[in-house]
């Protein structure tokens, strides 16, 4: 992309966090990366693919295809040995962007197994990975990247080097890079063991002032009316802010982190209960960028407590509902606490020459009239609160669950349930119950041999996974079968003329093996959420049950979906997903009350599997439907469940009925459904926290009995 072509990283509007984190690793690669999470819309994109434009030149060593130092070429370079201080030439520092579609031999490089069997010589393909080196490697919609992909790619930034290894030859090339990583929550969570691999996080939003919009409205489409020449208005405040970057890297060095600060940045990771050590390197490497991108020669305090903003939100994620974020409070308060603990606490040295300076502060015609970048901040903006002229990093709630001691009969209890309580009239909405803590579910899995998404439930045909045969390639061979190649090449040797050591191999010699490992799943849920279910112990232990598939689809890398009915009608309350955030938002305000529309809920749900078919036609589903059974609303209600029932068995949809009907009279209403669907029944009391996952179980036994039969 041209730099006439790129929008100006100091045209930015607004996204302060943003703009500082990755200034902070232009200044301090070291620092390791930013994932940057947020809705869409926000110059996520626009922000990464500018920051290339500020990073200095590269000298590299020519005709060298891994950006080899001329100063310090890598010893272990593929296209080595270098000469020292041989010749070199100067390119600009590459943006290299990873598609989420991309193969492994794409990132990491590609062997030609053929030629290094026939010839003996390691011909290698570089990839991604040599092309970011001493660049940026952006990732966009990293959360929807392939979790080997991300392992290798963050194996590769923490090493600074990339291996290749297939069937015993094997190449290392150096790969140090800017690793940059956007995402959408909604689209579903990275694990929390890959988000501690990234240095920093920030999140984004779009601005709610008006005047704001406007201007990145404006400039926006100023930029794309002639995007050379809004480039060249504002080649002045781009040149300042690569000088200032350069300034910054060169003064790095000098910049002395005391034990002062590193008692801080102790006592903030411990007082957090940030797993590791990792964390406490990220705001060490921080703090000191912050100093030296302030123009100081010491960290101070401000510097840590902005490093704690960037470096720990992400890290203090237990388990997949939690929200990301820090208390403020409690930092400043653990801050206080350390300072009054360091008797050798000292102000920060300024450069000789220069006066002291705010962490956000530099020369006024820095970073562009925007503010962007983190130039001196004007009056009222913020200086002085710690966060270096920008505001601290947002932090959201997650809203606080219903009272648990709230009388049943505000949550439409049925009478002999909560001991005598009043029960709403059933047409009325019902307060939204909260739900059973989440529990560790057991092992579910999908009958047969699937060919799904890699994930960690069932049994699939997969690119990963343990070796079961061999077959021709289709197309370019990926994954060699070693012994089948030389097995079908060893006949024809004599033939061939055969005369050294070397195996002749010829192309149709060649066997791709076929590997078997796990595969995700969908698993729908269809919630009765009429006025007969109001009852807490009922949508309580529902949503425990849930929230606790949920989490355990979010660790298998499964789908989970959630249909709700009542009143007149069935809605998609939580369309498939893997994003555990959203869907801990949704079942918590889940209400109740209305009227039974169990055939709508039935129908809706049968519209979500056609239409996640025609999607992926190779995820297998898993239907379970909690109800008492009872169908009320127009015109023969029962009878329409029934036909809807018998649309999903004719699909041989694996289901599963959990019975909520409770009192000593019975209609057996739920059982009769679950014979229309073909799946199996159980009762309310069955509805533990054991009882439900092993019940999803129970029906893939069921349904490979059926088809057995």
């Amino acid at each position: 992309m041209s730099t006439s072509s790129r929008y100006p990283f100091t045209a930015i509007v607004g996204q302060d966090d943003l703009r500082l984190a990755l200034l902070l690793n232009a200044v301090s690669p070291a620092v390791g990366g930013v994932l940057v999470r947020g809705e869409k819309g926000t110059a996520k994109s626009t922000a990464v693919r500018a920051l290339a434009a500020l990073l200095p030149p590269v000298r590299t060593v020519e005709g060298c295809r891994f950006s080899c130092d001329p100063a310090a070429p890598d010893p272990g370079c593929p296209d080595g040995p270098h000469p020292a201080d041989g010749p070199g030439g100067e390119r600009a520092a590459r943006m290299v962007e990873l598609p989420v579609g991309a193969s492994e031999d794409r990132l990491v490089g590609a062997l030609d197994i053929e030629r290094a069997l026939a010839e003996g010589v390691k011909a290698f393909e570089p990839g991604l990975l040599a092309d970011a080196h001493r660049g940026i490697l952006y990732v966009d919609e990293v959360n929807l990247l392939h979790d080997h992909l991300i392992d290798l790619l963050l194996d590769a930034a923490a090493m600074g080097a990339s291996y290749v290894e297939r069937e015993g030859v094997s190449v290392r090339h150096a790969a140090r890079f800017l690793l940059v990583g956007t995402m959408n929550p909604e689209e579903g969570e990275l694990r929390p063991q890959l988000l501690d691999r990234f240095g920093l996080t920030v999140e984004v939003a779009a601005s709610r002032e008006p005047d704001q919009r406007v201007e990145v409205v404006r400039r926006r489409l100023a930029f794309e009316d002639d995007p050379a020449a809004f480039a060249g208005r504002w080649s002045g405040e781009e040149a300042g802010l690569r000088e200032r970057v350069a300034a910054a890297r060169a003064l790095l060095p000098r910049v002395r982190l005391g034990d002062g600060a590193l008692r801080r940045i102790a006592a903030v990771c411990a007082a957090f209960e940030v797993d590791g050590m990792r964390g406490d390197l990220v705001m060490a490497r921080t703090a000191t960028a912050l100093a030296a991108w302030a123009g100081r020669t010491e960290v101070a305090v401000e510097d840590v407590r902005q490093a704690a903003l960037l470096a720990l939100p992400h890290r203090r994620r237990r388990n997949p509902f939690d929200a990301p974020g820090l208390d403020e409070e409690k930092l400043d308060e653990v801050l206080r606490d350390a300072a009054a603990d360091d008797p050798e606490d000292e102000p920060p040295t300024p450069p000789e020459g220069q006066a002291p300076e705010e962490p956000g502060g530099g020369d006024d015609d820095g970073p562009g009239p925007d503010g962007g970048g983190g130039g001196r901040p004007d009056p009222g903006d913020g200086a002085g609160d710690g966060s270096g002229g920008l505001p601290p990093q947002r932090t959201e709630d997650s809203g606080a669950p219903a009272p648990e001691d709230a009388p049943e009969a505000l949550t439409g209890a049925e009478p002999g349930e909560s001991g005598g309580g009043t029960p709403r009239p059933a047409s009325a909405e019902q307060q939204a119950v909260a739900a059973g803590e989440p529990f560790r579910t057991k092992v579910l899995s999908v009958p047969g041999l699937g060919a799904g998404a890699a994930g960690r439930r069932s049994r699939a045909r997969t690119e990963h996974g343990r070796t079961t045969g061999a077959t021709r390639p289709e197309g370019a061979l990926t994954k060699l079968h070693l012994t089948a190649t030389v097995r079908a090449a060893a006949p024809h040797q004599r033939a061939r003329g055969r005369s050294g050591r070397g195996l002749v191999v010829r192309r149709d010699d060649l066997r791709q093996a076929t590997r078997e490992g796990r595969e995700g799943n969908l698993v729908l849920f269809v919630v009765d959420a009429s006025g007969s279910m109001a009852a807490r112990r009922r949508m309580g232990a529902v949503k425990g049950a849930v929230l606790s598939l949920l989490l355990d689809a979010y660790q298998r890398r499964d789908k989970v979906g959630l249909v709700t009915f009542r009143g007149r009608e069935a809605e998609v309350a939580l369309p498939p997903t893997s994003s555990v955030d959203a869907a801990a938002a949704r079942l918590q305000a889940l209400p109740t009350g209305g009227r039974t529309p169990l055939a709508a809920g039935l129908l809706k749900a049968h519209d979500v599997l056609r239409v996640e078919r025609l999607r992926d036609a190779t995820r297998r589903p898993l239907l379970v439907v909690v109800t008492d059974g009872r169908a009320t609303g127009g015109p023969e209600p029962v009878a329409l469940a029934g036909r809807a029932a018998r649309l999903h068995a004719a699909e041989a949809t694996a289901s599963v009925v959990v019975d909520c009907e409770t009192g000593p009279v019975r209609l057996g209403l739920a059982g009769e459904l679950a014979r229309e669907l073909r799946g199996t029944a159980v009762t309310l009391d069955e509805l533990r926290a054991e009882a439900l996952t092993g019940l999803v179980k129970d029906v893939t036994d069921h349904h490979r009995a059926r088809r057995a039969a």
